[in-house]
This record gives C-alpha cells, structure tokens and sequence, in this order.
C-alpha cells in the first residue's frame, strides 16, 4: 500500500501555521509541520526539521507532499526580508516544480498600490512604494510566473493584519486586546479613527484550508474573509470597553515622539514605510471568496470577544 502524500506547512510555528494544522487535522489529512525547531499541533503530525534557506533542506521537506503551505514568518527586518524572501521563495518552488507539489503561498498586501487602499480586491493593482512591498511583490510575481509556465499549480492567499485568541506578535493583540485585558489604555500609531481591515486568525486558516481542497481554487489569487466592517482603533476599544466593563481610553503616540524613538526602537522605523495604512482608511475587500464559496468573515464583535 503505498504512503499517504503529506499536506505540508513550512512555516510551523507561527500564528497562521498552528491554527492551519488545526484544520487540516480536521478533514484527517496527514500532516507534515516544517520549521527550524518545529512541534506537534495534533498527535499524528509528522515533525521535519529543516531551513527554507537550504535549497536542499526545502526539497526534502517537499517530498512527498500533495500540498505544500508557505507560511513561514520571518525577522521583521527590511534588509532580512531583501535578502531572504526571495531565496526561500526560489527554493519553495524549486522543490514544489521537482516535486509535483501544489503550493499555497500566504501573502499580505503589501505588494499593492497604497493610492488603492480604501479598497483592495485581488485585482488592485500592483505597485509598492515600501521597501518590504517591492519584496513580496517579486516573490509573487516569480510565483506567479511559474503558474503561467505551466510547471507548477498553486495559489496565493492574502490576509489583512490579524489577530486572534493567543495570537503573538500582531499589533492588535500587542496594541489594544492585551493591553485593555491588563487594565491598561490602548496604544495605536497614526490615526486612531480611521477604519481598518482585520482578518480573524481562525476565518484565515478555515478558508486556507478549504481552497486548497478546491481544484478549481488554483492559479489565481483569493483574499481571504475579513469582516466588512473596519472598525477604527476607537471602534476596537468601545467594543472591548464593553466586555471588559472599562473605560475605553486609547492613546496614539504622537509624531514627533515616534521620529525622536526611531533610533532607540528600531520596530518603528520598520513600520514607518506601512504608515499609509494607518493615515487612512484601510479597506479590505474579501467578496470574491465569499461569492465564490459562501466563507464568511466572523464578526469582529464575536473575533474580539473570543480573545477574551
């Protein structure tokens, strides 16, 4: 009897990877959990230990997989993801290609046009003005040029900023949830009244999860389920404030005190080239997944509770 092929997430360990294994376990596929110190997230996971950096590595990671999930997360660093991104993308495909893998790269927005911001769809155009856009932008473009050869399927997920229960290192969780659930004001960079696309962690692997089982979900791009309503920072406290029986008190941190940290907290200067995203309104727009299948967003009501 031959050996079940394996659904393979490179990227164990981080938020989207753990949730993913989660629901794939749920339709009994065997697992394969890829990362540099990977661990189970279900009893019968297969654990690989292996660095997407090696072209070797990653092709013996691949092998034997039906689908391959690239979710790898790494040092939020400009000049890291330069350098790494596209090698680790080059391997990824090199292995899918050899392998006959399919591969579902889960990708952000920030490859797109910010002129275009109040309204993303999975046609926006494409054209970064951040130093991290261009990168992911020629990742998915090599990607995608792969799929138009003909040599490999796959498709690209794109998400919002999420959050989720536990989630670690996402700015609503770190900026607002954690911080009202301490007792604490919530903090927030840029403008605190203008609306913003969240993606719900749990909605983001659910769908990832269901459109790699869809043949005809390949070759082209999804933006996974995100709530339509935007809710502003304010938005996000008033509804926290609610559960938590608190005052809802936010604090945005002003400009000229985020450019005189900028030399001692280096994470602002990473984030100030995405600041487009927090002057304006930020608008998500997941219509064509939930047209094409019926997954919809949960509430961000229900998401917030849920992280309480």
């Amino acid at each position: 009897m031959s050996q079940p092929l394996y659904h393979t997430i490179l990227g164990s360990t981080g938020n989207i990877g753990k949730a993913l294994a989660m629901e794939l376990a749920k339709n009994a596929l065997p697992l394969r959990l890829v990362s540099r110190n990977p661990s189970k997230v279900n009893p019968s996971d297969e654990v690989f230990t292996a660095n997407l950096l090696d072209a070797e590595a990653t092709d013996r990671a691949v092998a034997g997989s039906d689908t391959a999930y690239l979710v790898v997360g790494i040092t939020y660093k400009t000049n890291i993801w330069e350098k790494q991104w596209p090698v680790i993308m080059r391997n990824v495909l090199d292995a899918c290609i050899a392998h006959g893998t399919k591969l579902v790269f889960f990708d952000n927005m920030y490859a797109y046009d910010p002129a275009h911001v109040g309204k993303l769809t999975e046609s926006s155009p494409i054209n970064p003005s951040s130093r991290k856009g261009i990168v992911r932008a020629k990742i998915a473009q090599e990607m995608l040029d792969e799929i138009r050869s003909g040599r490999l399927k796959g498709m690209i997920v794109r998400a919002a900023d999420f959050y989720g229960k536990d989630a670690r290192f996402c700015m609503l969780n770190e900026s607002v949830i954690n911080r009202m659930k301490a007792g604490k004001s919530a903090q927030w960079l840029y403008q605190t009244n203008k609306k913003h696309s969240f993606t719900y962690i749990p909605d983001a692997a659910n769908a990832t999860a269901f459109l790699a089982q869809h043949d005809a979900a390949y070759n082209q791009v999804w933006h996974l389920p995100t709530d339509r309503r935007y809710p502003s920072a304010e938005d996000i406290a008033a509804i926290l404030s609610g559960y938590l029986s608190m005052e809802a008190t936010i604090r945005r941190m002003p400009p000229l005190l985020m450019t005189l940290l900028l030399p001692f907290i280096p994470i602002l200067s990473e984030i100030k080239e995405l600041s487009y995203q927090l002057e304006n309104n930020y608008c998500f727009d997941s219509s064509k997944i939930e047209k094409a299948y019926g997954l919809k967003p949960t509430p961000i009501e229900e998401g917030l509770k849920a992280c309480l």
